[in-house]
This record gives C-alpha cells, sequence and structure tokens, in this order.
C-alpha cells in the first residue's frame, strides 16, 4: 500500500501513514493530540489545523495542500477568513501526499510545557521607563498664552528637574484631551530622561514592562512591575516559526529558498508575541484599568542571531555563509508600532546587543545574569537548547561560542521523541542487574511500576522528551546496554533488547499497553547517535575554548536554559555532554537569557553592561579550528574517548553501574 510521510508541529511527531489515512486518526497514532470535542464527526470545527505549503529542504519534503483530499462542506461551515490561509479540519480530510501539518495552539488537546517560570532577581531598580505626576495651573485670560506642551515642559523641570524632553508625536496628539480630562493633573511615561512616551489623565501609578526571551522553540513573556522589579504574569508558547524549521539553519535555509520567507517567519512571530502580550495582560483589562496590552510602557527582548534578524525582517542568508556577518550588532531601541508589536505605540522596544554571527543576544542576556566577568572561579555556562551556547572564563577573560546542536534534546530526530507535554517520559532509571525500567511521565505524580494500570491512571506515555531522552541513554550505558561508542551489546540478556523490523537494535522502554498510542516506545541506534551528535558539538566546543584559554579543569559548570534546569546532571556528565567537574559544583540557574532580558528591563545600567561586555567577550569560532573534527570525533564516545573523568567515574563506582570501568579516571 502506498505511504506518504506526515510531519505535525509544533511537537515534532512524524511518520508515514498509508494512503487515505484519515489526518485526525494519522494525528492519533503518531501520539499528537489535537482537540476534538465531537469525537472526529465533524460537528465541533476544533480540530483546525494548517498545511505549511512548500518544499522544506531540512526533510526533504515536498508540502501542499493539495496533498490532502479536496475540501469538503463541513470544512466549508467551520473555517472562516479569520483562521488564516491553508486551514483544514483534521477529521474531515485524508492524506493523499507528504505533508508537513501545524497545529495552532487552540487545536492541541495536552498543551506544550514551557518550563521557564521567573525566579527572583536581587538587582536594584533603575528602569529605562519612570512615571511622573504633575498637577498644572489651570490657564486663564488673564496671563501670557503657553502651550499644553510647553506647560507641562516647564512643570516637569521644575519638579524632577527634567529638561529638554522631546514628546512623541502619537502622545502629543492626545496630550490636550489628558491633561483636560484629569482636571490639570496628568502622568507621564518617560523614557531614559529624555522622552515623554505616554500622557495618562490624574495620577497613575502602575508602570509594566515586558521581557521576552525569544528561543528557537519556546518564546516566554514575563510581565513586570517596573517600581518594584517583581514578574506579576507569565506566558509561553511554542514558537510560532517552528513549523518553518525545528533549527536555525533550517529557517536560514527556508528564508533563502522562498521569497516571501522572511516576511513570512517575521509575521508569525510577531502575531506570537501579540498574543503572549494579550494573554499575559489579560488580569489588568479585568480590573477595568483598560486596554492591558496598552499599559505596558517597555519591553526588553532576547534571542539567537537568526530570531534576531527575522523579528526585524533582516535577510538571515549572511549569517548562514561564511563568515556568518550579522546586519548588526549593537543594541538597538526601535519604537514598537513600527514592528506592529501591540503595547503602548509611544513605548521602545529594547534589544540586547548580539556577539557574533551565531551567539545572539539570548546569549549576551546570560552573560550580564551571571556575570562570571566579575568571579575568580573558572566557570563553563552552557545555555542547551537547539542551538547551544557556551561561555567559559572569570573576571580575567570570558570567551564564547556556539555549537550547533540540532533538536534532539528537544526531542526532535528521536524515533519516540516529542515535546514536554503530558504523556512524555521525562524521566528514566533502568535497573543495572536486570535492565529493568521505571520512568516518571509529565502529569502523572508518580513513578511508573511493574504493576502499573494505564485503565486506572488513564494517562499513558505517548513519547519521550528531551530530558528523558538523556536520561534513558545515560540509564543504557550504567547497565551496560550501550557501550563506550554508543553501539547496543546484542549479548546483554532480557526481552526489553531487541531488533526492530528493519532489524536495527532497539530498547523498549514501554510497552504498547502501558501507553496511550498502543505501540511500544523505544529508544533505537539511530537515537543513541543524535544525541551523541549533539552532545558531541557541546563538549567539543568546551574542549576547544578550554584549550585556547589554557585551562585544564573546571571549577564550575552552569547549566542554563529551561532544559538544562530539567536535566539529571550526573546523566548530563554520564554521556559526557561538558567536561569532568565536583557533581556538586555543577547546577541549573533556570532560564538565564530569560533574567537578563528582565534585569535590561528593570536596571538601566544593566543595558549599558550588555553593550559594553558583548564587545569585551571573545568570539571563538570552532567550526574553523583545525583541532574540530579531532575534538569532535573523541567527544562522541561516552562519555568521551580520551579524556578523564575521576568525578564520574567515583560516582558511577558508588552506584555499582557496570560501565563505572569503562570510565577513564
Amino acid at each position: 500500500m502506498k505511504k506518504h510521510r506526515i510531519i505535525f508541529q509544533p511537537s515534532g511527531r512524524r511518520g508515514e501513514v498509508a494512503d487515505g489515512t484519515n489526518l485526525l486518526d494519522a494525528a492519533r497514532n503518531l501520539g499528537v493530540d489535537i482537540e476534538s470535542i465531537c469525537g472526529g464527526k465533524g460537528t465541533c470545527g476544533k480540530c483546525k489545523v494548517r498545511v505549511e505549503e512548500g518544499y522544506f529542504e531540512k526533510d526533504s519534503m515536498d508540502s501542499r495542500m493539495a496533498h490532502l483530499s479536496p475540501l469538503t462542506d463541513t470544512e466549508r461551515k467551520f473555517l472562516k477568513p479569520a483562521d488564516g490561509p491553508s486551514m483544514r479540519l483534521a477529521c474531515a480530510c485524508h492524506v493523499k501526499g507528504d505533508a508537513k501539518i501545524f497545529v495552532p495552539e487552540k487545536s492541541r488537546a495536552g498543551k506544550q510545557i514551557v518550563r521557564k517560570a521567573a525566579k527572583e532577581l536581587v538587582i536594584s531598580i533603575d528602569p529605562a521607563v519612570k512615571k511622573y505626576f504633575v498637577e498644572l495651573a489651570k490657564p486663564s485670560l488673564h496671563e501670557p498664552i503657553t502651550g499644553d506642551l510647553e506647560r507641562l515642559g516647564a512643570a516637569l523641570e521644575k519638579q524632577y528637574g527634567l529638561k529638554g524632553l522631546s514628546m512623541d508625536f502619537t502622545v502629543l496628539k492626545t496630550l490636550q484631551d489628558a491633561i483636560r480630562k484629569g482636571s490639570w493633573s496628568i502622568t507621564v511615561s518617560v523614557w531614559k530622561g529624555r522622552e515623554i512616551i505616554k500622557a495618562e489623565p490624574g495620577f497613575v501609578e502602575s508602570a509594566y514592562g515586558l521581557a521576552v526571551d525569544v528561543g528557537t522553540t519556546t518564546v516566554v513573556g514575563y510581565l513586570t512591575d517596573l517600581a518594584t522589579g517583581k514578574v506579576i504574569n507569565t506566558e509561553s508558547m511554542m514558537n510560532p516559526q517552528v513549523p518553518y524549521g525545528e533549527d536555525v539553519m533550517s529557517r536560514i535555509t527556508y528564508a533563502m529558498m522562498n521569497p516571501d520567507g522572511v516576511e513570512k517567519m517575521q509575521k508569525a512571530i510577531i502575531d506570537g508575541l501579540n498574543e503572549i502580550i494579550a494573554n499575559v495582560t489579560k488580569d489588568l483589562n479585568s480590573n477595568g484599568s483598560g486596554d492591558g496590552g496598552q499599559q505596558i510602557v517597555d519591553l526588553t527582548i532576547v534571542f539567537n542571531t537568526a530570531m534576531h534578524h527575522i523579528f526585524l525582517g533582516f535577510n538571515p542568508e549572511h549569517i548562514g555563509r561564511s563568515p556568518f556577518i550579522p546586519a548588526v550588532q549593537n543594541e538597538l531601541d526601535i519604537k514598537a508600532r513600527d514592528l506592529g508589536i501591540r503595547i503602548n505605540p509611544g513605548s521602545y522596544i529594547y534589544v540586547l546587543p548580539i556577539e557574533a554571527g551565531f551567539v545572539g543576544a539570548d546569549n549576551v542576556g546570560v552573560l550580564i545574569a551571571e556575570e562570571p566577568y566579575n568571579q575568580d572561579e573558572r566557570v563553563l555556562i552552557i545555555d542547551i537548547g537547539t542551538n547551544g551556547e557556551l561561555l567559559l572564563g572569570n573576571k580575567d577573560k570570558v570567551c564564547s561560542t556556539s555549537c550547533a546542536t540540532g533538536p534532539a534534546f528537544e526531542g526532535a530526530q528521536i524515533k519516540m521523541g516529542m515535546r514536554a507535554a503530558p504523556g512524555a517520559i521525562e524521566k528514566v532509571r533502568i535497573n543495572p542487574e536486570t535492565r529493568e525500567p521505571l520512568y516518571k511521565i509529565i502529569g502523572k505524580e508518580d513513578w511508573h511500576t511493574a504493576d502499573w494500570n494505564i485503565q486506572k491512571e488513564k494517562l499513558g506515555a505517548k513519547g519521550i522528551c528531551g530530558s528523558g531522552i538523556i536520561d534513558a541513554i545515560a540509564e543504557m550505558f550504567k547497565a551496560g546496554i550501550i557501550d563506550k561508542s554508543g553501539k547496543f551489546d546484542m549479548n546483554v540478556n532480557g526481552p526489553r533488547i531487541r531488533r526492530d523490523h528493519d532489524g536495527k537494535p532497539e530498547y523498549v522502554l514501554a510497552w504498547a499497553n502501558e501507553t496511550s498510542i498502543g505501540t511500544d516506545v523505544t529508544i533505537t541506534q539511530s537515537d543513541v547517535r543524535a544525541l551523541q551528535l549533539a552532545k558531541a558539538a557541546l563538549y567539543a566546543g568546551a574542549k576547544l575554548m578550554m584549550q585556547k584559554m589554557g585551562i585544564e579543569k573546571l571549577d564550575k559548570v552552569i547549566l542554563a536554559g529551561a532544559f538544562g534546569s530539567y536535566i539529571d546532571k550526573e546523566a548530563a556528565m554520564t554521556l559526557g555532554m561538558f567536561p569532568d567537574c565536583q557533581i556538586d559544583n555543577v547546577y541549573a540557574v533556570g532560564n538565564a537569557a530569560g533574567d537578563g532580558a528582565r534585569m535590561a528591563l528593570i536596571n538601566l545600567s544593566k543595558r549599558r553592561e550588555a553593550n559594553e561586555r558583548a564587545r569585551w567577550v571573545e568570539f571563538v569560532e570552532i567550526a574553523v579550528e583545525p583541532r574540530f573534527e579531532k575534538e569532535f570525533t573523541y567527544a562522541m564516545h561516552l562519555p568521551h574517548m580520551k579524556d578523564g573523568f575521576p568525578h564520574l567515574k567515583a560516582l558511577l563506582e558508588k552506584g555499582k553501574a557496570p560501565s563505572a570501568a569503562a570510565i577513564k579516571g
């Protein structure tokens, strides 16, 4: 029977389906949860999905609307122009060719969990935007005529010492009405002590800012009280650019191969950011204080260089080709209205500077949040994601680099991989003697045990996310299921170690009757190789920087990024994601890039620090280093072909793992 390839985004689930398969059934078979209240009968209209049209180089796929069955009357009833182009009802169409399908947020039954909670920051409060309240004398015919703007300027100079302020033109158009509505009292928002960007009648105390971290895979916004620095609401989503490519190079390629590629991707992220703004300010609307988005008077944003260029509408082609030159490195202040961002229209968006072609503003955010340049210890900071970025050094010198780790850490390119959503296996332990696993599923409080009953628990495994993949492969190594080269040892006894229908080795993590998708969840030889490639890129980057700086051992390792907070540090070191270090000196700091964006939002000096330190850090282009290929090859082994891991060896010997003897001390 003829089969077609299907890819669902943003989950990243993919597979082959028979010609004529109902799209909703295809989604269910691949573990993709699409909202369908009516059970697929075509009466609720909730299963709306978008067909991504075009040729996708990374996937070698030509995806077209014509690759699905013709539009039905049922679809015409529910699909509206407001839904956008290329929309279908999953329950009403059938697969007739290869297709890439994007499932919008509102159509997802199992929502993606974006783990980027805000932590407490210890920093002085000095935002770029401050509010000032003034009471103006009511004018009369018995005094010289003075314009409202001039009267306001004189009052601000007299009361607060603010001189020579300009006023945004959109604010000037509302000034007269605002003054009179406030009975000659007014509150103005002043940007950097130079420009009035908002005028509100009467006394208004509250001032809000938004710090945004645009990752390759996820986007998060932190609504912040500018007077206290406290985060009062957080909103996150999958990056709506995911359908155009799971990693940076895929999106650059899409932009190069499609004339409207940059425009499409820019619109996608701006629409997504506006959705975050609307959601994060809902509570501001409910208390009668007006349009929530309009109450945001300042916005700071970080992203990698490719996301930076696409967000600003720059052609990213040149950062994808040697010598990887960006359009601009320095910080930018851009009016929100110029980009179509729905906050106070007179406000600015502050874009943090970038370091180099593939070390972006997000890494600068990490830099100013963790401040390695103020430390004596030799620290390695790894921001783990689709594009891994590293910082190494101390107060004397800091180097940075970028590693193309690919999306394996996010669950993509893994047979049963998926995003961190309910049903994903997120933690794994394997008994080194019996080779039997225990695992924990997102959405289920307890660990899976032998007597676990899916019928009672209702939530079965659907796949495995990034943290689970790292756990599983590290545990397989420790249990002797795979060797230092990552190759399966087929002489190991146990029913879970087998060959698939193509004769390739795999390990069964969850049997079909333990899952909600009716098939075994397995870790394959290809999965192990994909993770080895990703971790080898990180290790090689760290090793080359250490060689360049003359550092033989690390004092501490900091795991940054949301993903870094949820991986097991011992498992990560077992795989060799970073050089050996005292395990107590390896710790996670959460979304450090987002922390840096928040610091720049509430402390003006942090913006100056970002610009200065972005130029001070020495960028290392590891791809052109003569030893890169050799170091990458060495790092493909678990944990490494040659480097010693005395701290790791002691840990494994303590736990009596079979692999301990294979670790060089």
